[in-house]
């Protein structure tokens, strides 16, 4: 079983051989849910370029990188909710 240390500031290291189960690397982003008998899970948020076609609504002059993150956000919401 691997375990981790929080430290004072509420952070932990994922161990080696979590962070190579749930295919991840420095800067990625994981999602803890808690499930309805207390339980955590951890799994990676990562989202699909392809899962966001459609997200935007085009305008006449593109999308902005702000409009961008939120769709990207919003899609990540939305998986982590199903």
């Amino acid at each position: 079983m691997a375990t981790s240390r929080i430290t004072s500031k509420g952070q932990i290291t994922v161990p080696k051989a979590i962070r190579e189960t749930l295919g991840v690397e420095p800067g990625d982003r994981i999602a803890f849910r808690v499930q309805e008998d207390g339980r955590v899970v951890v799994e990676p948020e990562t989202v699909d370029l392809r899962s966001l076609r459609g997200a935007l609504k085009p305008r006449r002059r593109g999308v902005s990188v702000e409009d961008m993150a939120a769709a990207v956000r919003n899609q990540a919401a939305k998986r982590s909710r199903s």
